[in-house]
């Protein structure tokens, strides 16, 4: 069984992959002050929690998008597995040809995420994740990751909105009614709900454009679902999109041994 954590600005997600199948997911918050003996405890806890046995784990793989958090956690995993995890960056087998400017530069989760697409989908594709940022990443064919953009998330946005105007309330970002509100919450909600599912449809229309061509459009992320279903492009929704695209990764580039 494979141990796949992808380490994220709000998030860690864990997860188990047994025979191409994602057994157990979860997610811890990510916080910078813990230690790898707390790290280690915490992800042994999760698994187990979730029934994921530590002895039948055989190797693990990290992306990671937050550097103080990073050692922490692959020591805490080797402490935990008494394995050294595969890491995802610059070196790494991934069967894309990356063609930005600075191709080490380009973060992991995006990297990831486009081999996860390219395993469901043909190119040209348009991958959106919806996490703490929102990212757009363009795929075109023969496997040419072309880069994309890269967004303030929804909820960075709203916490924007709320701390920066004493009268507005918190909200929850749930899906809205009509988009002309007739009380504050709703406003607020409609505003970037709907907000960020008109920047998706003007940067799909924009990279569209740019390429001369229509392209599949896929997206991730936790909030995801809420969006696109706003949005006038067609957008299908895909789960799990990072874990898939770890287990892929490790797949191409595991020990001989293993």
């Amino acid at each position: 069984m494979l141990l796949a954590i992808d380490i994220g600005n709000t998030n860690i997600t864990i997860g188990c992959i047994e025979n191409d199948r994602i057994v157990c997911e979860a997610r811890i918050a990510t916080d910078k002050t813990r230690t790898s003996d707390q790290y280690g405890v915490e992800i042994k806890n999760m698994l187990e929690t979730y029934g994921c046995r530590i002895e039948d784990i055989h190797d693990c793989i990290i992306a990671s998008v937050v550097p103080p958090v990073f050692n922490a956690v692959r020591s805490g995993v080797f402490k935990v597995i008494q394995k050294r995890p595969i890491v995802v960056g610059h070196g790494l087998k991934t069967g894309l040809d990356i063609r930005l400017e600075h191709p080490a530069q380009v973060g992991s989760d995006r990297i990831v995420i486009a081999v996860a697409a390219l395993a469901k989908r043909q190119a040209p594709i348009i991958v959106i994740d919806m996490g703490t940022a929102t990212t757009v990443e363009v795929i075109e064919p023969k496997n040419r990751y072309m880069g994309g953009v890269i967004m303030p998330g929804t909820r960075i946005s709203l916490d924007a909105l709320t701390s920066r105007t004493a009268q507005l309330p918190g909200i929850n970002l749930d899906k809205p009614g009509n988009i002309i509100a007739r009380n504050t919450v709703d406003a607020m909600r409609s505003g970037i709900m709907y907000g960020a599912a008109a920047m998706l449809d003007g940067v799909l229309d924009r990279m569209e454009e740019e390429l001369g061509h229509s392209s599949t459009i896929i997206a991730t992320g936790g909030i995801a679902p809420y969006v696109i279903s706003l949005c006038r492009h067609k957008i299908t929704l895909e789960r799990d999109l990072l874990l898939q695209g770890l287990n892929i990764i490790y797949k191409m580039n595991r020990p001989q041994n293993t």
